[in-house]
């Protein structure tokens, strides 16, 4: 029932932009926060960004703040992700997150019930 499709990660050089998108369906989108996670090679998982079910509240991790920036569009049903000046040490499986509980931002690894497939994201000159 539960999808959660990404898209837009790629190949860019160090400085380079990528978007990445998350289709979300068969729960209601707009009554929940969403999160980004990242999983470098051979590394755990690392929470990146987060952002309110109405979208008007962002949160980022250290990594990603001035760079990074979250958004979402509840009428698409859709997460994203502007990844902006990127660097090597953001090479890494992107997935979108869905809180297990409503109206619950979550700046953690943990907590979610359902993640999507993830998208490869890679920096590299």
């Amino acid at each position: 029932e539960v999808q959660l499709v990404e898209s837009g990660g790629g190949l860019v050089q160090p400085g380079g932009s990528l978007r990445l998108s998350c289709a979300a369906s068969g729960f209601p989108f707009s009554r929940y926060a969403m999160s980004w996670v990242r999983q470098a090679p051979g590394k755990g998982l690392e929470w990146v960004s987060a952002i309110s079910s109405g979208g008007t509240s962002t949160t980022y991790a250290d990594s990603a703040k001035g760079r990074f920036t979250i958004s979402r569009d509840n009428a698409k049903n859709t997460l994203y992700l502007q990844m902006n000046s990127l660097k090597p040490e953001d090479t890494a499986v992107y997935y979108c997150a869905k809180p297990s509980d409503v109206g619950v931002v979550l700046a953690s690894t943990n907590g979610y019930d359902y993640w999507g497939q993830g998208t490869q994201v890679t920096v590299s000159s």
